[in-house]
């Protein structure tokens, strides 16, 4: 009996031991890693990714429900909403460049990433409370109080965001590496915002139904309250994870460059600044998953919980693509899976556009439209998974292109650009909705209040303007030339570069103490410069006077040759 319960506990270790052995190495697949290589491991990966998702937690609520508490819950005027998203975020996205300088001239213990994850944790999660506070009243004073919290709320937020991101960089240099930690990063990332986007309405749905206008209002003001809160306290410490178990490898001890110099960088990263320009024209292709989606599903359906079934139709098509992205990119490359697969996306979205104005103008309630419309959503989650992932890879490899150019890495503000991009996207979702929701005539929790011709401007301005904007964010790259066998070439330069001035610095310094030492054996001092190559020259010894008497022009004058004679 004995024997058989040792053999039984044998058994389960050895079978804990495999399975153990099992997730170990297909979490080192997952993330193309290698164990003891000394470069970015699982641990670090899921770290890493963990903490965006928690970011994506605070930010969802912020992107996607602010603009709705503000103007249904507390009823400010929705052209001043607008306006206050635009100019704010614009402004936020202003203050990247900036804060992308600050990171590069950050020099701590843990690098210069990493401690923006410990440091401004508690910082946003308190901002993010504030902003949905309930008690904010219905006036210009009320309106002012808010607009300046959400401002402070951008800055603390971007203190975060830019390095989180540049973050990937500095943890591994390798293309395909670090493609697939961003892959599995964006993956939570998206899980994060997909949680508070799909739930929420569904949520607020329940528990506003049957209530008048002014009820309405009131309960919405408590329930994105405390859903804040909630995000809030998941992700606290799932920055502090992100903070902890991650490595930067990639430091640079150089002096660290100003803002203006760091500007200046920028505009010599071409392939970066077309990704910017990219950015920047696909800014409101997916317009249905910010806050117009939600108007859309509330005052046109008048059902607010079909907005998490419009945030679930992208969702199968960004899984597949997100998974597809390592394949794809190694097949294709990086640029043209981005270009064709958003042409793709053009074209879904313009068929539910020219379907809705021919078939169910006015209105937009008919199944035909619902139908078509949730394909077209369903493709277009396939440019939007690839494109979440595909140019910040794309960007880690622009950190490559500035280094071969100019010898710096910047990796601060080149994310940064990340980062703008990121923000423009929401500024111009939150205000085309907002807009949207004013031109259509929308009175706050009413949908009876909208005519048919507001439909009509609600439809265009939501699914015209993002089937344009698909098109728009690939003109830019047509002219996008760092491609991946550029970006290892690069790769392999820089290291050539290195190596040759270390093997440099090493033999200056052999040098130098060789000449030191024939100095003390001679009684003259030697000294070791560079010359215009680089290369280690000895300063020939000093002659004096007597070995150059015969030859000089000042004998008459010179006090050592009247001491001889």
């Amino acid at each position: 009996m004995l024997c058989g319960e040792i053999m039984s506990d044998s058994s389960q270790t050895t079978g804990k031991v495999g399975a153990k052995v099992k997730l170990n190495a297909f979490a080192h697949k997952l993330f193309g890693s290698t164990p003891g290589d000394g470069e970015m491991q699982p641990k670090e990966g899921f770290s890493y990714s963990l903490c965006g998702f928690g970011q994506n937690l605070i930010c969802t609520i912020i992107g996607s429900y602010l603009t709705v508490f503000m103007t249904d819950a507390i009823g400010f005027n929705a052209l001043a909403v607008a306006f206050l998203m635009l100019g704010a975020r614009i402004f936020d996205a202003l203050n990247d460049p900036i804060m992308g300088s600050i990171v590069d001239r950050t020099r701590t213990k843990w690098g210069k990433c990493r401690p923006y994850m410990k440091w401004m944790a508690l910082p946003i999660a308190l901002m993010t409370t504030i902003c949905f506070l309930p008690w904010y009243p219905k006036n210009d004073g009320g309106f002012a109080a808010i607009s300046v919290m959400y401002v402070i709320w951008g800055m603390v937020y971007t203190v975060a965001d830019v390095p989180y991101w540049g973050l990937s960089t500095a943890m591994s240099n390798d293309t395909y590496r670090r493609g697939n930690l961003l892959t599995i990063a964006r993956l939570f990332c998206t899980a994060g915002a997909g949680i508070v986007t799909v739930i929420t309405p569904i949520i607020t749905d329940n528990m506003t139904k049957g209530l008048d206008p002014a009820a309405k209002g009131d309960m919405l003001k408590w329930i994105y309250f405390v859903i804040a809160i909630i995000c809030c306290v998941i992700a606290l410490p799932l920055f502090y994870l992100g903070f902890k178990n991650t490595k930067e490898r990639n430091v640079t001890e150089e002096n660290p460059p100003s803002l203006g110099h760091n500007l200046k960088l920028l505009f010599k990263n071409k392939p970066l600044m077309l990704i910017v320009l990219s950015g920047i024209g696909g800014a409101a292709r997916m317009l249905f998953t910010y806050t117009g989606g939600l108007y859309f599903a509330k005052y046109i359906m008048d059902k607010e919980s079909m907005y998490s079934l419009f945030t679930m139709a992208i969702v199968p098509g960004g899984l597949i693509a997100s998974l597809l992205v390592p394949w794809c990119t190694k097949k294709f490359g990086k640029k043209n899976t981005y270009i064709w697969s958003h042409i793709v996306g053009g074209v879904a979205m313009l068929i539910a556009f020219i379907v809705g104005i021919a078939c169910d103008r006015g209105a937009y309630t008919s199944t035909a439209t619902t139908v078509v419309l949730l394909i077209a959503l369903v493709i277009a989650g396939i440019p939007s998974g690839f494109g979440n992932i595909i140019t910040y890879a794309m960007i880690g490899d622009t950190v490559e292109y500035l280094e071969l150019k100019t010898g710096e890495r910047a990796e601060g503000i080149c994310f940064a650009m990340q980062t703008l991009i990121n923000k423009i996207g929401m500024a111009v979702g939150a205000f085309v909705g907002v807009l949207a929701y004013y031109m259509a005539g929308v009175a706050a929790n009413d949908a009876s209040s909208v005519t048919p011709e507001g439909k009509d401007t609600m439809w265009f301005m939501l699914v015209g303007i993002a089937a344009i904007s698909f098109f728009l964010t690939v003109i830019p790259l047509f002219f996008y030339k760092f491609n991946e066998k550029e970006q290892q070439a690069a790769k392999a330069e820089i290291e050539a570069r290195k190596h040759a001035h270390d093997e440099n610095s090493e033999l200056v310094q052999e040098i130098a103490d060789e000449a030191t030492q024939d100095g003390q054996n001679e009684g003259a001092p030697q000294m070791v410069f560079p010359n215009e190559d680089n290369q280690a020259v000895a300063i020939e010894q000093e002659k004096t006077c007597d070995d150059n008497c015969a030859e000089c022009d000042k004998q008459e004058d010179c006090p050592d040759k009247k001491d001889n004679e």
